[in-house]
């Protein structure tokens, strides 16, 4: 058994870190879930103003444009019709609009910190141990910094959502970019490129394919997380 003497109690220390948190930053903490708030609300009411058949068209059409395959067409268009039978069109469409702003957060932070972490070494450094801590965590321990902070609600399901399916993108976007060719950056750089010029014309559309599956890994954890983040939304 571990010796008693050598205990230490933290409960307290994070107590008093919540309070101070809470009432020296709860008008932030307000602004940024009403800001959010509102954005989920508008992109609530677009995806139920469609009508559900517009739905199924929508996804049909696009699953034909991606696959040209008949089966892999037909099943989406399916399985959402199936959801509307079941009663369950309303919920899912709150669903939907819960990933959509998770993602678009996700990405508004994530791709920037992914390009700075492929900038610098030392960001690269501090960054890294946060994300492989992030990915270590059960799901449910980033429910509790969401309810602390935003109460219980919607917007605490998105903050949820969004700390359990950003590191993919961040990752995958410094990966992405550190493995454009040496010889390519020289050669922009010959022809007189700028740091900005290098960045927006050569290293970010050639890490493009692996950012879009940063996004693609992004969007599917935000999928898995929504289910437990309606435990508090």
């Amino acid at each position: 058994m571990f010796p008693e003497q050598l205990h230490y109690n933290v409960a307290p220390f994070i107590d008093r870190f919540v309070k101070w948190l809470v009432s020296a930053w709860g008008p932030f903490f307000d602004g940024l879930s009403n800001l959010v708030l509102q954005m989920l609300l508008h992109i609530e009411h677009f995806l139920k103003w469609l009508p559900w058949w517009a739905w199924i068209l929508i996804v049909t059409l696009l699953a034909w444009r991606l696959t040209h395959n008949w089966l892999k067409t037909i099943l989406p268009g399916v399985l959402i019709f199936t959801i509307g039978m079941f009663g369950l069109w309303e919920v899912a469409m709150e669903t939907l609009g819960i990933v959509i702003i998770a993602v678009l957060i996700s990405l508004v932070v994530g791709i920037p910190v992914g390009i700075a972490m492929s900038s610098s070494e030392r960001v690269n450094a501090v960054i890294t141990p946060i994300l492989d801590a992030m990915q270590t965590m059960p799901s449910l321990v980033y429910l509790i910094p969401a309810l602390m902070l935003f109460g219980l609600g919607k917007v605490p399901g998105v903050f949820a959502t969004v700390i359990y399916a950003l590191p993919p993108v961040v990752r995958l976007t410094n990966l992405g970019i550190r493995q454009v060719s040496r010889e390519v950056q020289e050669a922009a750089l010959v022809f007189g490129a700028s740091r900005w010029q290098m960045m927006k014309e050569v290293r970010f559309p050639l890490a493009m394919p692996t950012i879009m599956a940063g996004i693609n890994q992004t969007t599917m954890l935000a999928l898995s997380m929504v289910v437990i983040a309606s435990m508090i939304g």
